[in-house]
């Protein structure tokens, strides 16, 4: 997944806000670190503003299930 492709998808979950939006922007960035590394999810926490709207911290490390 390219990172732009990741801002859109994440900041269409951060507009919904539900508990469901969270787990799909979990697996964005489950996708992202598994492409492009931490310090790629740790931008995007940071720029989006994560951990004010779903609890997300840099460094914090994501999985897909």
């Amino acid at each position: 997944m390219e990172l732009e492709r990741a801002r859109e998808l994440l900041s269409m979950h951060i507009e919904m806000g539900s508990g469901y939006n969270r787990n799909a922007a979990r697996l964005v960035l489950a996708e992202v670190q598994r492409i492009h590394g931490q310090e790629a999810v740790d931008r995007l926490i940071v720029e989006l503003d994560l951990q004010r709207h779903f609890g997300f911290r840099p460094g914090q490390a994501f999985h897909s299930p």
